[in-house]
């Protein structure tokens, strides 16, 4: 059945719809790092070593299952349809976080293992969000405009932090951790309804007729050396984004008073301060990449932003609490190349495979800090807290520039390929 609606009504409602669902994606992800001590002496949990593990675990959980939603829910995107996964995916979100808030109401709940598996549930639930809402918009958008729109999908996603940041307490006590989590839950539920209207990308719905197509298939892309080379290489230049979140600013207290800073940090208002600057820098990257007409050139500006942040945090961020929050803003801004980074994985590969891929990648950088905080962890009892930290920095920013130089440039190509195929490159002429 053709859509009543015109293309541009279509992108637009694609735009806003998939902008919504990451502003409750990131909201979700970003609130137990500002809830996490309170919640867990809410649960029983009250020394600072047992907090500090436990809350490793559950954050570890919680990446874990996005992890595994983003290889599931990647497979569906290809296989049924990008709508299938906006509905399904938020719907599954919004029921584990409303039993996260039973955890604190019901005692019989109250455990660190009821807790991780309501934050496995969440996270397999969330894995969907960001790479079918970019997957729709990228289809539905034309090959110039498709970096606004994703720009506008992350950028405006990311502020779902800064609601986390107040109702977690990054200035205060607003709300109880359980009833935070109630609201995610209520927010996810009415996102449902205002996606009702959105229509399916036209280029997965002439895929879907081509029965000698292969859709979804996440093995596909370990069966040939260049796609697989592809993969790793967008997978890499994630990785420092969860890098600063999860290690120099989700664990900003205990690193923080490593630096010398004394009473320690508190992590919602960096976690706050750090979602603030993504915003910004999430809209700089996509504009940057837009008037340079490069994916490549505004990925390596802002990568090298991300490590000078990341040397001042360890030469001076230990000098006052304003500066230390000064570079958690900083932090955020360098790593608002996420934007672009989303864009690219999207573009790098055929309509097949395109959900699958724009749906895990960013979930395996998520699953990389499972492998950032046990790296940190395990690095922390020889080199101490400020040399595991840093330790784990240069790996992560390492790879991330390997495997920017290995990628091509994607800015303008046409999306209308399929994996078996080369995508059609733009000519000087389109690129202007």
């Amino acid at each position: 059945m053709v859509s009543p609606q015109t293309p541009q009504r279509a992108a637009t409602l694609a735009v806003v719809v998939a902008a919504l669902g990451y502003f409750v994606d990131i909201y979700d992800l970003i609130l137990f790092g500002m809830v996490r001590v309170a919640s867990l002496k809410g649960i029983g949990v009250t020394t600072p070593a047992a907090i500090e593990n436990e809350g490793i675990y559950l954050f570890n959980m919680q990446m874990g299952g996005m992890l595994l939603g983003g290889i599931l829910w990647g497979v569906i995107g290809d296989k049924k349809g990008r709508l299938s996964v906006l509905f399904g995916s938020i719907t599954l979100y919004s029921i584990a976080n409303l039993a996260n808030g039973l955890v604190g109401d019901i005692e019989a709940m109250r455990s660190v293992q009821v807790y991780a598996i309501c934050r496995l549930i969440a996270g397999i639930g969330l894995a969907g969000e960001l790479g079918a809402g970019i997957t729709l918009v990228s289809e539905l958008m034309g090959r110039h405009a498709r970096g606004v729109g994703t720009t506008i999908v992350a950028a405006l996603g990311v502020s779902g932090g800064l609601v986390a940041g107040v109702v977690g307490g990054a200035f205060g006590h607003v709300v109880d951790w359980t009833t935070a989590y109630y609201i995610g839950g209520v927010l996810g539920l009415c996102l449902l309804v205002l996606r009702i209207g959105v229509v399916e990308s036209g280029m997965f719905t002439q895929t879907l007729k081509k029965a000698t197509v292969s859709r979804g298939n996440f093995f596909k892309l370990f069966t040939d050396r260049r796609r697989l080379g592809r993969y790793l290489a967008i997978i890499f230049v994630g990785v420092p984004v969860w890098y600063v979140i999860g290690i120099l600013f989700l664990l900003s207290p205990e690193l923080g008073g490593a630096l010398g800073l004394s009473p320690p940090p508190n992590a919602a208002r960096a976690l706050f301060l750090t979602y603030g600057g993504c915003t910004l820098g999430g809209l700089a990257s996509g504009f940057l990449s837009q008037k340079l007409r490069s994916r490549k050139r505004a990925l390596a500006t802002f990568l090298v932003m991300t490590a000078i942040v990341t040397l001042a945090y360890y030469t001076v961020g230990g000098t006052s609490h304003w500066l230390f929050y000064t570079l958690a803003a900083l932090g955020g801004f360098a790593t608002g190349y996420w934007a672009v980074f989303v864009s690219t994985a999207a573009e790098l590969f055929g309509t097949n495979l395109r959900a699958t891929v724009t749906t895990t990648v960013p979930n395996f950088v998520r699953g990389s800090a499972v492998l950032l905080t046990l790296g940190y962890t395990a690095l922390k009892g020889p080199l101490g807290a400020i040399g595991s930290g840093a330790t784990v920095g240069v790996f992560s920013l390492a790879i991330a520039f390997i495997g920017l130089a290995t990628l091509r440039e994607t800015f303008a190509v046409d999306l209308d390929f399929h994996e078996e195929d080369e995508p059609k490159l733009p000519t000087a002429t389109a690129v202007g």
